[in-house]
């Protein structure tokens, strides 16, 4: 058996588990194979003098055994608003002394990062330090947004040229990290996981039932629901879904799902559009009601500026969910016809027209899941094993 030690600075955590959980899922699902031992260090970035913020980050524990996987929260040092550009050796420092004793007890034979930045700047100067190959993921913000700034950019174009094999979670993702500088001929598409035993579709009435009465969120008993699921920031896009209303029936109304700091002006935007009737906030929502929300809409309305593949995308497609999103990331690599939505401009004018005809003419629940067939824990693991055993022979 094989040793990897992944490196991310999303991983869930006593006290936070639902932050990157679906990377946790992940390296469950590869341990769960076994024919890779996994090691998880997800570092936690703690300021050098208290903040409120960061208080409930302190009970973390050092380490935590989470399905079959040893994970490690070492600490490291982190300066709010000014560390971005030096994050990578921050994490480094704080985390290498770790590294070099895990691998000294019991040495590795692979490491890798969950995130371009700053995880994989990191991981490059670990891998270096202990002479092991190198496999970094590419996700979505992390190209898109780190990748356009000079100092990240040039830290991650380093890692990956010192990376045995770069992943993308979709092939628009990965001709963008082309475009940034990347080697083309390192890279290789690795598509999200999805839980197949609890995203499935539950009859629509029967799940706005659930969710109004077991879940208490109280969704409109009748007419037809649009869903908008992500953080509330200016990149999602939530204030076009909103503004579409306007263009559309007045039964069709609108759920949105998430926090963050867009959320005052999107309900002053509600406000001034006289639309509180037809548009409810629903906060942050529990992971073990997500499906049944999302089985609970008529269409999932995601209008985000930029994405690599969206989970979202592929967890309501499961519940049998039609999309209406841009054309943006790996859009084109889910929404393969019309039983899967459909991909509009982002304008408000174009996603109110992608909603009517979904709308006008729904397919089934079952020809909607039918799209996301092809994604499961299991067959994310079984490629990511491929992948590392391939980079790992190379030693």
């Amino acid at each position: 058996m094989r040793r990897l030690l992944s490196i991310s600075t999303l991983y869930p955590a006593t006290g936070r588990p639902g932050f990157g959980r679906f990377v946790g899922r992940q390296m469950q699902a590869l341990a769960a194979r076994g024919d890779w031992d996994v090691t998880v260090v997800n570092p936690v970035g703690l300021p050098p003098v208290p903040m409120k913020r960061y208080a409930a980050l302190k009970a973390i524990p050092e380490v935590e055994q989470q399905g079959g996987v040893t994970v490690h929260h070492p600490r490291f040092l982190l300066v709010p608003g000014l560390s971005g550009p030096i994050n990578p050796m921050l994490i480094a420092h704080g985390i290498l002394p770790l590294a070099k004793r895990l691998h000294a007890e019991r040495p590795f034979d692979m490491v890798d990062a969950q995130f371009f930045y700053p995880d994989g700047p990191a991981a490059a100067k670990v891998a270096r330090s202990l002479g092991l190959p190198l496999a970094i993921k590419g996700r979505g913000s992390d190209i898109h947004l780190w990748g356009m700034r000079a100092l990240p950019r040039r830290q991650m174009l380093e890692a990956a040229r010192q990376s045995s094999v770069l992943l993308s979670v979709s092939c628009a993702l990965a001709r963008d990290m082309v475009d940034l500088g990347m080697p083309e001929d390192r890279i290789r598409v690795h598509y999200t996981g999805l839980d197949r035993a609890r995203f499935h579709p539950m009859a629509r009435a029967e799940a706005r039932q659930k969710v109004s009465g077991q879940h208490g969120l109280g969704l409109w008993p009748d007419g037809r629901l649009l869903l908008c699921v992500g953080a509330l920031l200016p990149i999602k896009g939530q204030a076009l879904a909103i503004r579409a209303l306007l263009l559309l029936p007045e039964d069709v109304r609108l759920a949105i799902v998430g926090t963050g700091e867009h959320e005052p002006m999107l309900r002053a935007l509600v406000t001034e559009l006289a639309l509180e009737s037809r548009v409810m906030f629903l906060g942050a929502v529990e992971h073990d009601v997500l499906p049944d929300l999302l089985s609970a809409g008529d269409a999932m309305v995601l209008p985000s500026e930029r994405e690599g593949l969206a989970n979202a995308w592929i967890e309501a497609l499961a519940c049998g969910t039609p999309l209406v999103i841009p054309d943006v990331g790996g859009a084109r690599e889910v929404v393969l016809d019309d039983s899967a939505g459909r991909i509009v401009d982002r304008t408000p004018e174009a996603i109110a027209q992608g909603v009517a005809e979904v709308l006008a003419n729904p397919p089934s629940q079952a020809a909607v899941a039918a799209n996301a067939e092809r994604f499961s824990w299991d067959a994310n693991a079984a490629s990511l094993a491929a992948f590392y055993d391939e980079a790992a022979a190379e030693r």
